[in-house]
């Protein structure tokens, strides 16, 4: 799988993870409005989660799997890991955000751990 179609499964993961921590139900609308995009986009993206083993609908609702809940917060957790470790360089809100979505997907195992040592996440 390419790296843009693997971050944009990730990107579907973490915020079907992120409505589901506030609202008991997931539905597309929510996706397309959190994710900017178009509810035919938010479609393909459903059906091609649902082939990876990620979701599972029942016509209305959006269900993480336990494979995708696992996948969806080991993102949310880089997210906001990598996120506290930019405020912390002094990056500004906006750009701590902008870039923590971006870094998630790439960085790797090895310099994700050092960043949460150095955050005093680590051993």
């Amino acid at each position: 799988m390419s790296m843009k179609i693997e971050q944009s499964i990730e990107d579907y993961l973490e915020a079907i993870h992120i409505v589901s921590l506030t609202c008991k139900d997931v539905h597309q609308v929510d996706l397309a409005r959190k994710l900017g995009v178009s509810q035919p986009a938010v479609t393909k993206a459903i059906r091609k989660l649902k082939e990876l083993g990620y979701v599972h609908t029942d016509g209305m609702h959006i269900f993480l799997t336990e494979t995708g809940k696992a996948r969806a917060e080991l993102v949310y957790e880089k997210h906001r890991t990598l996120r506290r470790f930019l405020l912390a360089l002094g990056v500004g809100g906006d750009s701590a955000e902008r870039d923590a979505c971006l870094i998630e997907h790439i960085i790797s195992d090895e310099t994700y751990e050092a960043v949460r040592r150095f955050l005093g996440d680590g051993e």
